[in-house]
């Protein structure tokens, strides 16, 4: 029987907007990439990061929901030994993809828009499209390595608790639980850090691209042009990187024990929270002229069949 409150009813509410407007706007990135796979056999660097992201965010969004209407509709059905432990695994595998595939793409157009001398920089440069793959690829197996051994704590915590429920103890399943959220938390956050951490390395290096070219700029068009390019990346590696600073705090306060209990703030987090895949996605929209130009005709198309 479904056991909920007001409260969680409204946070449910909420949620389900907020994931619904964040998986339409990936599955719609998505869907305008495999269209245009179709039509010309191939995509570009920046497409195939684009891909991965929005299919990664999709399927963050769908089991986050999963997970919050189970938890606070139907909290019972965590017992059930395998579900727990699944959905959380799953969710932190593509939650870590999401992280790491952001900070690939980041990091791509700091080596493709950065101007630098450096020999190694100059050879990641020339093989860009080459090295992209391969690190979308890393990036799958390191979300899918941390998503094991989370499978393997949550595991071992959740028999300790069930041993625990057998001797009706409920201050250590309380307990035991407490133990697989920090660690679900520590093992998210380690993802989480080291790719902001790309993230910030990324700004940082094409901060200082263009401080070097405003300095060296002559009047001629091809440097205009070269100078728009850096000014339209910082544009986009500075959103990532404040709405990721903002996710930072936010996911922080979530480890504290004291504030998982029902209250504005908490609710406020949370929002955001689910808020950021489809907000960032859709900033990723608009910076892509093809993307923006097809989102704004559905727009408009819907907008006059509702008229």
């Amino acid at each position: 029987q479904p056991n909920v409150t007001s409260y969680g009813a409204m946070t449910v509410a909420i949620i389900t907007l907020q994931a619904v407007a964040g998986m339409w706007i990936n599955a719609f990135i998505v869907c305008v990439l495999c269209i245009a796979l179709v039509k010309k056999k191939t995509l570009n660097s920046n497409e195939k990061i684009l891909l991965l992201l929005g299919c990664s965010r999709f399927w963050h969004l769908w089991l986050s929901w999963l997970y919050s209407f189970l938890s606070i509709i139907y909290p019972n059905y965590f017992y059930v030994q395998p579900l727990c432990k699944l959905l959380l695994s799953l969710q932190n595998f593509f939650d870590c993809s999401n992280f790491w595939v952001s900070a690939s793409l980041c990091g791509f157009y700091c080596i493709k828009i950065a101007n630098f001398r450096n020999s190694f920089f100059l050879y990641l440069k020339v093989k860009i499209d080459r090295i992209v793959p391969w690190l979308l690829l890393g990036s799958v197996l390191l979300s899918l390595a941390i998503s094991s051994s989370l499978y393997d704590i949550i595991d071992k915590l959740q028999c300790n608790s069930h041993n625990s429920t057998g001797r009706g103890n409920s201050s250590t399943v309380s307990g035991k639980m407490d133990d697989v959220f920090f660690s679900v938390y520590f093992v998210y956050g380690f993802g989480f850090v080291a790719s902001f951490t790309a993230v910030i390395f990324s700004a940082i290096f094409l901060l200082f691209s263009l401080w070097r070219h405003k300095h060296k700029m002559q009047t001629n068009s091809m440097n205009s042009l070269s100078m728009d390019a850096h000014i339209k990346a910082m544009k986009s590696i500075l959103s990532f990187f404040i709405i990721y600073s903002i996710n930072f705090v936010f996911l922080t306060l979530t480890l504290i024990p004291s504030t998982r209990e029902e209250n504005p703030e908490m609710f406020l987090i949370y929002a955001f929270l689910y808020a950021f895949p489809g907000f960032h996605s859709l900033i990723l929209i608009f910076s892509k002229p093809k993307l923006k130009n097809t989102f704004i005709r559905i727009l408009s198309c819907v907008k006059c069949k509702v008229c």
